[in-house]
């Protein structure tokens, strides 16, 4: 499912850019493979910038058109997320619940592994990308166990690489689970974006041959 928004996703790039959390060079990545660039949202580790991370996302979300009902944050990254987005729609207007969940369940206190609102109605998982999509799997089968429906995914990067098979990561989650995964930006926007910057040419090349090397061939064809 494509839902790129070319002013949003360009502006968000280069906000990533500026901050240091897209950055170039050489990368090993979980599966091993060499990468000509990285996105690290641990960066995103002040009050401004999680403000401004929570807009985007929450303007990705409302122009995709999907209908939920409230966010849920998986541990850990998930949940500062899930929580700049749902006060980013509170500035929109729309008061939305979130929960999140702990690595651990509790035996004190409210108890259990979810915390903050109860999951319920159409659930929106928050993520910043997804690799093997171990996450949003843990993610769906809890909030289907507390009798909540998982209606979608939403991340800040797709980097469009091949999963399992011939199917991207992303597009594996779509299949797997029967359901979109939203991004703020795809690789093929981080390409443009180089492809129109004097100070980024030089990483062009690289980035070009990661592309067909780890990349779905029919994604990027549909991308743009």
């Amino acid at each position: 499912m494509s839902l790129n928004h070319q002013p949003l996703s360009q502006d968000f790039i280069q906000f990533c850019i500026k901050l240091q959390v897209l950055k170039f060079g050489e990368f090993k990545t979980k599966a091993g493979r060499l990468s000509p660039y990285f996105f690290n949202a641990g960066l995103f580790n002040d009050g401004d910038s999680l403000l401004q991370l929570g807009e985007f996302y929450a303007n990705s979300i409302e122009k995709s058109g999907i209908d939920f009902d409230m966010l849920f944050g998986p541990a850990y990254k998930g949940i500062p997320l899930a929580a700049s987005i749902a006060i980013a729609f509170a500035r929109k207007g729309r008061n939305l619940p979130y929960a999140y969940n702990r690595k651990e369940a509790k035996d004190h206190g409210e108890g259990g592994t979810v915390v903050g609102a109860p999951l319920k109605g159409k659930v929106l998982i928050i993520d910043d990308v997804i690799s093997a999509g171990t996450s949003v799997r843990e993610s769906v089968e809890l909030i289907q166990a507390h009798g909540a429906i998982a209606c979608g995914v939403s991340i800040a990067l797709d980097r469009q690489e091949k999963g399992l098979g011939t199917l991207s990561a992303v597009q594996e989650v779509e299949q797997n689970n029967a359901m979109p995964v939203i991004s703020i930006a795809q690789l093929t926007d981080l390409l443009a974006h180089i492809e129109r910057s004097a100070e980024l040419a030089q990483h062009l090349p690289a980035v070009q041959r990661y592309q067909q090397q780890y990349c779905v061939n029919a994604y990027l064809k549909t991308a743009h």
